[in-house]
């Protein structure tokens, strides 16, 4: 059993973490290869594990969860982590229950504490079904299973029944003329609902009896009475629907109406009280909110709903009831996390834990607290709340101990405008006062995300690494991002690449006036709303950065409107208006439309089966740099299959080596000329020794 002590978000932080204390840890280490004491190398970031859900059952006497481990590049079959099931029993201690080749979600308990119950396709299924596990020993077995995937699970109190949400099968007529070749798809037309089930589960006989709702369902909760189910819904399967148009409706069994929460915006989880009396969810107060984070409640049978945390400077991702009279929550507040408590009408609100770790889920169960968190030593274990402490469940990288980590502090700034930003730097391994080493710029996504001071590192943001290599790695929060309440986060809108850009520039010349950073040697790079950001870095800012790497980024404001799948959240929570009624804001957002001020060298990488980024964006990007007369070095990077990020190991692998490649020979190396277009893919650190 170990201990995670306290973490303040502005000390500094070096060394490794937790020692080994046991000969399996030993042998983890050979399987991950020999110890570096002179930092971490991409193929330990390419190796990390970590946990993924948790889930207290609701006895409390058990705490089932996921641990994603990630496939070898190189080594076997190609695709994302693999997702194995583990147990903690009463004492602490964990077992493992479905490991290997597992692909295990949406983990869950029977009402009865008796068995876990997840989602997986397993070999011989031909749809993803329900299983259940006994808790006390004994193999899997489908507990559920419908025509097609079944995506989401909720049980009645009394484990009788379990509504299940799945898509409608396919009609048999039209497959037949599919298979004919009979193929086209008319876009956004015929779009299939998510579809709620109900399964008797003491009749082996009984069908799947689907309810007839007019939307399509995207998370259910049955009632602890058993009366009632909470279902969002959204009023077509678009992901533009999900994101700002999913709505929360209370219905009986029988799929008739008892009540609706007409909630603006944005909706994230939602948990009914153990009476059933009350549901609480998270969701927004305004339409323009461009992230879920209010803290919210309504009675059993919807309408209005009360906001518990007025006023939070920071954004609630997770709850979870306590009891009847207590509600806990994970509030993200600026780069820390708190664990919070309050009454059903928001009255004496209490913290329940100091600050610490940085808390990513939430879990109880006969008030057994269960967190997922991270730090700046070790990427996300599972934690308990026990006698007013951290108790560290799970240690799922071992060798980590022996991995020498550089600092990782929290700094703020003023942007030129006065606002005060903040953002977290990782320091270079071996770095001296007094010495300016090379920086790289990393930028968040969203913008509606931001970076928390935990575990920082992955395989398109290797600060470590990158620390190890002699880099200062900077992530900043800037104006826009979440975990400051929704005032801050509104800063940005309607003003793209306008001041939310500047407070980029305005935190690397924060360094540079430290003398931390040398200014001649600064690289930027980013995925999605981060690798807009870097296209802009090596556009209008260019002679600000000697080096760009572009990830699922866009170049064209307007384009993007008409080839995303999120045209209605770009207007919302972003632009706050269409492209026709101010062609000329958008045509000066975009970066496409100032290449001719491109000197920066940029290596642009996309997946190019992206719904939300077209790799269209990148595309034209490329193309018009490549066109300009005096072109800086591009490279363009397309990776077949993959959508709005990389998902499998091959594909993680590559960007990790292109990325650290590109900005040592553009910030510390030869520069000129860009690096072979091929790559050694070899694992370096690979031994049997």
């Amino acid at each position: 059993m170990r201990r995670v002590e306290p973490i303040p978000a502005d000390r500094a932080l070096n060394g490794a973490g937790l020692g080994l204390v046991t000969l399996l840890c030993a042998a983890l280490l050979l399987a991950v290869g020999p110890v570096h004491a002179d930092g971490m190398t991409l193929e330990q970031i390419a190796r990390l594990e970590q946990v993924g859900s948790v889930e207290v059952s609701p006895d409390g006497e058990h705490i089932a969860y996921t641990r994603s481990v990630p496939r070898i590049p190189g080594q076997g079959e190609d695709g994302p982590a693999w997702s194995e099931l583990h147990v903690i029993d009463a004492g602490g201690e964990s077992h493992a229950f479905i490991t290997g080749k597992a692909s295990v979600a949406s983990i869950g308990w029977t009402p009865d504490s008796r068995h876990i119950t997840f989602l997986a396709k397993r070999e011989g299924d031909d749809a993803r079904r329900l299983y259940a596990i006994p808790v006390d020993g004994g193999e899997a077995r489908v507990l559920a299973r419908l025509e097609t995937d079944v995506l989401g699970y909720s049980f009645h109190p009394a484990g009788s029944q379990v509504a299940l949400i799945a898509f409608e099968p396919d009609d048999e007529a039209v497959t037949a003329l599919e298979e004919q070749g009979f193929d086209q798809k008319v876009y956004e037309e015929g779009l299939k609902f998510r579809r709620l089930w109900i399964v008797d589960l003491d009749d082996d006989q009984a069908r799947p009896r689907m309810l007839e709702l007019e939307a399509s369902v995207q998370a259910v909760a049955w009632s602890p009475a058993g009366d009632r189910l909470a279902i969002r819904v959204t009023p077509r399967e678009l992901v533009d629907d999900t994101l700002m148009f999913a709505r929360i409706r209370i219905i009986d069994p029988a799929g008739e109406s008892i009540g609706r929460i007409d909630n603006p915006g944005k909706l994230g989880d939602m948990a009914w009280s153990p009476s059933g009396d009350h549901l609480a969810f998270i969701g927004t107060n305004i339409v323009n909110d461009p992230r879920e984070g209010r803290l919210l409640i309504a009675d059993r049978n919807g309408g209005p709903f009360t906001d518990l945390l007025p006023g939070l400077k920071g954004h609630v991702w997770h709850l979870a009831w306590l009891s009847d009279r207590r509600l806990a929550y994970i509030a993200q507040e600026g780069v820390a996390t708190r664990l919070g408590s309050l009454a059903p009408d928001g009255s004496n609100p209490l913290d329940l834990a100091d600050p610490g770790p940085i808390l990513t889920g939430l879990s109880i169960g006969q008030s057994r607290i269960a967190v997922t968190a991270s730090s700046p030593t070790h990427p996300d274990e599972l934690l308990e709340r026990a006698d007013d402490e951290w108790l560290r469940r799970t240690d799922s990288n071992p060798w980590l101990a022996d991995v020498e980590l550089a600092r990782q502090q929290v700094v703020r700034y003023p942007a030129r405008d006065g606002l005060e930003i903040e953002g977290l730097l990782i320091y270079p391994l071996d770095y001296r006062p007094g010495t300016r080493y090379p920086l790289i710029l990393t930028v968040h996504g969203g913008p509606e995300a931001h970076y928390s001071n935990g575990w920082l590192t992955r395989y398109n943001t290797p600060g470590q690494h990158a620390a190890s290599e002699g880099f200062f790695t900077f992530y900043p929060n800037y104006r826009g991002s979440t975990g400051r309440g929704v005032e801050f986060t509104l800063t940005s809108q309607g003003r793209p690449a306008m001041e939310e850009f500047d407070d980029l520039i305005d935190g690397v010349d924060h360094l540079i006036d430290e003398g931390l950073v040398d200014g001649d040697r600064v690289g930027i790079t980013g995925g999605s709303y981060g690798g807009y950001a870097t296209a802009w870095g090596a556009t209008v800012y260019s002679e600000r950065f000697a080096a760009a790497v572009m990830n699922v980024g866009l170049s064209d404001q307007i384009a993007a409107f008409g080839t995303s799948d999120i045209p209605w959240e770009f207007n919302l929570v972003h632009l706050r208006k269409w492209p026709w009624e101010d062609w000329e804001l958008f045509r000066q957002a975009s970066p496409l439309y100032h290449v001719t001020r491109a000197a920066t060298p940029i290596l642009i990488l996309h997946g190019d089966a992206d719904p939300r980024v077209d790799p269209t964006q990148s595309r034209m990007f490329y193309r018009f740099l490549k066109l300009q007369e005096n072109a800086p070095p591009v490279r363009l990077v397309l990776y077949p299959g993959e959508g709005h990020g990389n998902q499998r190991a091959a594909s993680r692998w590559d960007y990790s080596l292109r990325l650290m490649r590109w900005m040592k020979h553009y910030l510390t190396g030869e520069g000129g000329e860009p690096p072979p277009y091929r790559v050694d893919y070899r694992l370096a650190d690979t031994s049997d020794e």
